[in-house]
């Protein structure tokens, strides 16, 4: 099986990785599509990769994984949607741009929401997998407990918090919540860990910098793949992001400020002020404990590390039953748009 690692944004690495260790372990082949402003980023430059759809287009393609809302429809292969998150509440997590031939979901939440929407437009399949990025989280369960242990030594800490909000504008808790940041940085013993989307506002990351440089206990991190610091902390803030419920996989407190969520299993408040004894709270008494068992159940049970297996099985044994999609059809307005962007 020939198949692309298709890249458009930095954090498709975390997620195709695990696809690409599958596919090595069963002896297929593969090349990355990254895009140009990615380049530098690209973690495997010694493997097959390009920049060029045209190059794409040659490669003759089995079956293309995508971590992103879009693929080029006239590349020959599978369109597997392997989604960048699972914010279900998220504007357009649930919106079919009919770009895809297979779904692989992370969880029942998911996976009869997008069978109900299979069934309205006949022209996809979806099957449950688990979702690849969060394989590492049983790969590397203890890996870091060591470093934990001498970072919280090293500033005289009892507990690590991350604070990880969305970039969205709309969304985002980061431009409000600096003041109520520095306040919790006021306990000495609590290491607070900074980590914000590649695409956050550049004034409101700067503003957190000059922060973490003059409080001694908050850490700006400037590494990219988040999954360390998730399994360091041992509560997290945000609000509406994606990355709240992987961190909720973990089993450990989450506290949201102002968040858009309809099934929250963590502590939400509109009211910043708060933040401090919600903290306190929560690292005493994780109250939702019952409630994020409910959670993990519906949106992603896998507990194995094999999600990466299973999509790299459901995709071969979808072609071996149906064969290899030459191109993808599509209306005008969603032909017209992939050609402009891609062709």
């Amino acid at each position: 099986m020939k198949c692309i690692l298709f890249c458009e944004n930095p954090y498709a690495f975390s997620i195709l990785t695990p696809i690409r260790n599958q596919l090595i372990e069963s002896g297929h082949t593969y090349i990355w599509y990254v895009s140009e402003d990615l380049k530098i980023e690209f973690p495997f430059k010694e493997e097959e990769y390009t920049t060029e759809i045209s190059a794409l287009t040659s490669f003759q393609s089995d079956a293309i994984f995508v971590p992103g809302n879009e693929v080029p429809s006239f590349i020959r292969g599978l369109k597997v949607q392997v989604f960048h998150g699972l914010a279900g509440e998220k504007k357009g997590h649930f919106r079919i741009r009919h770009y895809f031939d297979l779904y692989l979901t992370p969880g029942p939440y998911f996976t009869n929401r997008f069978l109900e929407l299979s069934s309205k437009y006949k022209d996809f399949e979806v099957l449950e997998t688990g979702w690849s990025k969060l394989d590492v989280f049983t790969e590397n369960s203890d890996l870091y407990q060591k470093e934990k242990s001498i970072l919280l030594e090293k500033n005289k800490a009892e507990s690590i918090l991350l604070y990880a909000p969305t970039f969205s504008p709309s969304l985002t808790s980061a431009p409000s919540a600096i003041q109520n940041i520095e306040k919790l940085a006021e306990d000495k013993h609590k290491l607070i860990l900074l980590k914000f989307h590649d695409l956050m506002d550049i004034t409101t990351v700067n503003r957190y910098k000059e922060l973490a440089n003059t409080i001694s206990n908050i850490v700006f991190i400037s590494d990219r793949n988040i999954i360390k610091y998730l399994l360091l902390a041992d509560l997290m803030i945000s609000d509406t992001s994606s990355v709240v419920y992987e961190f909720l996989l973990l089993n450990k407190p989450i506290i949201t400020l102002n968040a858009n969520s309809p099934k929250a299993a963590w502590e939400n408040t509109k009211d910043f002020n708060n933040l401090v004894a919600l903290v306190n709270k929560n690292l005493q008494f994780d109250p939702f404990e019952d409630e994020r068992a409910k959670i993990i159940a519906q949106y992603h049970p896998y507990r194995d590390g094999e999600s990466s297996k299973r999509m790299v099985k459901a995709v071969e044994k979808h072609i071996l039953k149906n064969g290899v999609p030459e191109k993808r059809s599509l209306s005008i307005f969603r032909k017209y748009k992939n050609n402009k962007k891609y062709r």
